[in-house]
This record gives structure tokens, sequence and C-alpha cells, in this order.
């Protein structure tokens, strides 16, 4: 198991020079070689192109995050605690959350323009229902005993959700902002497909009129570092804040 990681690399170099000789045979429009687009987005970086167009998607991409996961929780610890919400609410977030977004994309292109804030409205859709369904099991899923423990020591409400719930629901918490950081970037990218004309989304949209494949890949390639970059984060935050709880559930 511990060469794992490098199997998983020589994998990837393998699949690599298989691209490499397979591109060969084609033209450049259809299957652009490896070295085509690491050159291509090299030169992209180096003079600058790239850069207003990476800015403007974080910028949505983390925006659309930060309401979408707050609404999330918020609604969810509120929908998680008054069962009455729960049940009128749930139908109508539950279709809210069926209709597909690139459905909904073009009316709030109409509805708030081609700005920055149509995007930032549509990533955050996308975010607030993974963190709202985790959170909601999340508060349901308290271990009983530990409740009525609470209940003995006359804790009040708000005292049982902050300091038993919350916390004891962190690792479902944070699993739905890990889900929902990757979709923030899908959301923002549907975004610019759209309506825009600044933004990677948008990137790809002019180079498939212009028919260079090159620069699709190489957008392609930021869309992906991006999304990995942003799990990543998330991913030590969550580890450093489960290790945390656990050290304080430990003592």
């Amino acid at each position: 198991m511990k060469s794992l990681p490098l199997y998983s690399i020589l994998l990837f170099i393998m699949f690599l020079i298989i691209w490499e000789y397979s591109a060969s045979f084609m033209s450049e429009l259809v299957l652009p070689a490896p070295t085509v687009i690491v050159t291509t987005l090299v030169d992209g970086l180096q003079s600058g192109y790239f850069i207003p167009h990476i800015l403007r998607t974080l910028s949505e991409v983390l925006l659309g995050l930060v309401i979408g996961c707050v609404g999330g929780f918020i609604v969810g610890v509120i929908m998680g605690e008054i069962e009455f919400l729960r049940k009128l609410l749930s139908p109508y977030i539950i279709a809210s959350q069926a209709v597909p977004k690139l459905a909904l994309a073009p009316l709030f292109i109409l509805w708030f323009g081609f700005g920055m804030k149509s995007k930032v409205i549509i990533t955050a859709l996308i975010c607030f229902f993974p963190l709202l369904e985790n959170t909601i099991t999340a508060i349901q899923s308290t271990n009983k005993q530990k409740q009525e423990l609470f209940h003995m020591l006359r804790a009040t409400r708000w005292q049982t959700l902050i300091h038993l719930k919350i916390p004891n629901g962190l690792p479902g918490i944070l699993a739905g902002l890990r889900v929902a950081v990757v979709l923030a970037v899908v959301g923002a990218v549907v975004g610019e497909f759209i309506g825009g004309s600044d933004g990677l989304g948008a990137l790809i949209v002019a180079s498939q009129g212009m028919m260079d494949t090159p620069l699709m890949f190489a957008v392609l390639i930021l869309l992906t570092v991006m999304g990995m970059v942003l799990y990543q984060l998330i991913y030590v935050l969550e580890v450093t804040v489960l290790k945390k709880y656990m050290k304080e559930n430990r003592k």
C-alpha cells in the first residue's frame, strides 16, 4: 500500500505518453498533445492573459460558496430543531433542488443581469443543499442519552444546540462543505457558460468559437487545479477542526 502513490504517478505518466503518441496522428483541433496544452497554459500565465479570468471565477466561487454554505447551515439548524418547519419546507426545498441548475441559469441571467451577481447566486444555490441536508441530518442524529443528560442538567435549548448538537454533528456538516466546494466551481462555470464575457467558463465558450482546442484544455486544467486546491483547503480545515473536537471530547 505504501507504493500506491508511486503507482498512481506512473499510471498518470503512462497516460500522458499514450495521449502524446495518439495526438501525433490527429489534428490539433481534435486532440492537442499534452506538450501543446502545457505550452498554451504557460504562455497564458506568463503573459497574464488568464489572470483576470481566474480571479473572476475564483471570486464567484468563493462568494457563492460562503453565501450558500452559511445559508444552508443556518436553515439546516433551524429545520433540524423545529420539526414543524422541517415538514412544512422540505417538499419545497427538494423540489427546488430537483430542477436542473443549468435550466435555471438563463432565468437568473434575465433577473440579475450578465454581471457577477447572477453567477454568485447560481453558485450559492448549488452549494446550499449539501450543507442544508447534512446539517439537518447531523442535528437530528445527536445521541439521545447525551441530550437527556443536558436536559437533566437543565441546559437551555440554545446551550444544548451550541455545546452538544453542533459540535457532535461537525463531521457530517464538514462533509457537506467538502461536497459544496466542488459544486461551487461547477456553479460558477455554468453561470459563465450561459452569460458572461469574463471568467474561465466564458473563456471555454470563447475558445470553442475560435476553434482553439489547446486553449480549451488549458482552461480545463486551471479549473481542475482550482477545484482540487479548494477541496484540499477544506480537507485541512476539516482535519484541524475535528482533531480539536476529538481532543476536547477525550478530556
